[in-house]
């Protein structure tokens, strides 16, 4: 349901959740090769979630993007919204333009129920909290957390 691009914001956030502190900044080759993105892609999409400051960010030699308390707060909804617009969870499954309740195409009843089902856990999941239980789990990240992590 959610864009390529979105699923590579979600994992960047949530490594910079588990990689980053105020003191301990990353640059984008450093995430873009651990997550295996392309970097200027990559960048775009760093650079579009600062602006909504659900990351952040400082200029300089020992600057980088890092999560504070309050972007370890932020819902993951926000990061949806933020890459893929709050269109995702209302548009229709299907792509047409007229799918509504009150002129439903053959989906609409059941993922109406899927997408309001997924809108609540986005919804209810801090970056903090899915960041925990990623770690919990032993879920990998990166390509680098797959080749080390599979056997979990």
């Amino acid at each position: 349901m959610f864009s390529k691009t979105c699923k590579y914001a979600l994992r960047a956030v949530l490594y910079l959740a588990a990689n980053s502190t105020t003191e301990k900044k990353l640059g984008v080759k450093d995430i873009a090769e651990e997550l295996d993105v392309p970097g200027p892609f990559l960048a775009k999409l760093m650079q579009q979630m600062a602006r909504a400051q659900l990351i952040s960010s400082t200029k300089g030699p020992h600057g980088g993007f890092y999560m504070t308390d309050k972007n370890m707060a932020s819902n993951l909804r926000q990061v949806v919204e933020c890459i893929d617009g709050p269109e995702v969870f209302s548009s229709c499954i299907m792509g047409l333009p007229s799918c509504s309740s009150a002129n439903p195409c053959p989906l609409h009843e059941k993922a109406f129920i899927y997408r309001n089902s997924l809108l609540d856990l986005v919804e209810r999941q801090t970056i903090q909290q899915m960041a925990d239980r990623i770690e919990e789990a032993g879920l990998a990240l990166s390509a680098n957390d797959y080749s080390t992590n599979k056997n979990h």
